[in-house]
């Protein structure tokens, strides 16, 4: 199975977070799965940890994703593509949601998130707790 992780997902399994179900801990775990990291969450969290958000190296969490044997996912037009078309819901407005849900849908990856809004879109969701 394909999973992308939402980025508060990502941080809740790079940290050892308990916030993390176990099913999502032991779907991402899972040799099996081929698990993909935006640079779309990477980017977000850089922009956290920018404002104060945050206290996270940026380029060791991505280091550790490589290392975790996790396949870092570019943005693409295809992407941008399927954004465009995706629906707007006045409940959920963060653009970084949007993205990650775009790449999913086009990715044909479940994503695991604990955003209560991200089954509106059509894509396979897992909960992350």
């Amino acid at each position: 199975m394909r999973l992308l992780l939402d980025t508060h997902t990502l941080l809740w399994f790079a940290g050892g977070d308990e916030s993390l179900g176990l099913d999502a801990r032991a779907a991402i775990a899972d040799p099996d799965n081929e698990v993909l990291v935006s640079v779309v969450s990477l980017w977000e969290v850089a922009i956290k940890v920018r404002i104060g958000k945050l206290e996270v190296g940026v380029p060791d969490l991505a280091q550790n994703c490589v290392r975790a044997g996790f396949k870092m996912l570019d943005l693409t037009l295809p992407h941008i593509e399927r954004l465009a078309g995706l629906i707007f819901d006045e409940r959920h407005r963060d653009p970084f949601d949007h993205l990650l849900l775009a790449q999913s849908a086009v990715e044909g990856a479940t994503f695991i998130t604990d955003d209560r809004h991200a089954g509106l879109y059509g894509v396979p969701i897992m909960k992350a707790r």
